[in-house]
């Protein structure tokens, strides 16, 4: 692999590993890792081109992270984990137990979307529009173009259909905020469509995480506990 993750590690016991968002880091997981780590060895990564974690070469993509995902797994000998994703990282949590179902044991999907429409459309203009404009002068600025690739990954990925959510195997929650930048109906659809699938609205917004990490927490650990 191109990369080496930067990654931050605490607790014991079955390994969980947390994927932050788009443009985020592992410092996002700031209010789940005491609470995760009394129960779980608990791994927050920060993806490719993100936080301390180098571009490398390979492509810039979802699928792309879910492959750098095995390759950090099989690196520090996790042969299967709990996959926890939130919002882009949500995908690549989602591409990688299609991928590698083998690899993942529960499977917790927190704001993830199947394709730019599963998000509200005033939300997603603004994205579309910036990722043009990004586009442009991708070339001339290594900031463009960074800016470019964090934008066209809400663009253009993940594009998985949502038959393709019935090969998942793992035990699955699907978690959103009642005021996501997801649509509920899209947040419905994925959940209805996986086969061992539990659904979950949280009070708050597609931060909830951050903002009410105690209602976040509790309902990802009820799930894992049980």
């Amino acid at each position: 692999m191109d990369i080496v993750h930067h990654y931050i590690e605490q607790g014991q016991g079955e390994p969980l590993i947390l994927l932050h968002g788009n443009g985020e880091n592992c410092d996002y997981f700031a209010g789940q890792m005491d609470a995760f780590a009394r129960h779980y060895h608990v791994y927050a990564l920060d993806t490719r081109g993100h936080g301390k974690t180098p571009r490398g070469d390979a492509p810039f993509t979802i699928r792309q992270f879910a492959d750098d995902l095995l390759g950090f797994m099989d690196a520090h000998g996790i042969a299967k984990a709990h996959i926890l994703g939130f919002s882009d990282g949500g995908n690549t949590a989602l591409i990688f137990a299609l991928k590698y179902p083998e690899r993942v044991d529960r499977l917790i999907l927190n704001g993830a979307n199947l394709d730019a429409k599963g998000v509200k459309r005033s939300v997603q203009l603004p994205i579309e529009l910036g990722y043009r404009f990004a586009k442009i002068f991708a070339g001339k600025s290594a900031e463009a173009r960074q800016h470019a690739e964090l934008l066209g990954l809400m663009v253009n990925d993940p594009n998985v259909r949502a038959e393709e959510l019935e090969r998942i195997q793992a035990r699955t929650l699907v978690i959103a905020g009642t005021h996501d930048m997801i649509k509920e109906s899209h947040t419905r659809l994925i959940a209805s469509r996986i086969p061992d699938a539990q659904l979950v609205f949280v009070e708050g917004d597609h931060f909830f995480a951050n903002k009410r990490p105690e209602a976040f927490n509790r309902a990802v650990l009820d799930f894992l506990n049980h």
